[in-house]
């Protein structure tokens, strides 16, 4: 299997990208299918390697709203990591996609064994996933639920002239 330097992959180092992908499936999913859903199991990850996959969000009364979309090289899916392992948003393909998809419980099997790929990996997706994510869904809710008008630049806590 080859990898691409950037997005998930590009971030850990190539021990620990080695070791991730040996863990590896190859999938693909037509577009509009359904991945998962906001507290279902998260039993599993991918890696997108092409196509689009849309983060959702489920509010009742409102329907469903887009938090952000993933694209090439970018991880799906970190609830896996963290007990009590429910996802925390939805996932919904935009474009036929192709991944590489990992069972969770064998990675963080290996996760406990190996503290060095453990360490690699959780920094890897706090960093590249949870921290980008949240920011990502912060803005979007800010655009969705914001009083009009009220136009704001994120991190400067004041609005723009």
């Amino acid at each position: 299997m080859t990898t691409d330097r950037s997005g998930f992959f590009g971030a850990l180092p190539p021990v620990h990208r080695d070791r991730l992908l040996a863990f590896a499936r190859e999938v693909s999913f037509p577009a509009g299918l359904r991945i998962f859903d906001e507290g279902g199991a998260a039993d599993r990850f991918w890696i997108i390697r092409s196509g689009t996959v849309a983060l959702d969000v489920y509010e009742p009364g409102r329907g469903t709203a887009v938090v952000e979309t993933l694209g090439e090289g970018e991880l799906l899916g970190w609830s896996w990591l963290f007990e009590p392992y429910h996802w925390h948003l939805g996932a919904q393909t935009r474009a036929p996609v192709t991944a590489w998809e990992f069972d969770a419980r064998e990675v963080r099997d290996a996760i406990d064994a190996y503290p060095a790929f453990g360490l690699a990996v959780t920094r890897c997706v706090a960093a590249v996933a949870i921290g980008r994510r949240l920011r990502a869904c912060r803005t979007r809710l800010l655009d969705l639920y914001g009083p009009p008008g009220d136009v704001r630049q994120a991190g400067t806590g004041g609005a723009v002239p």
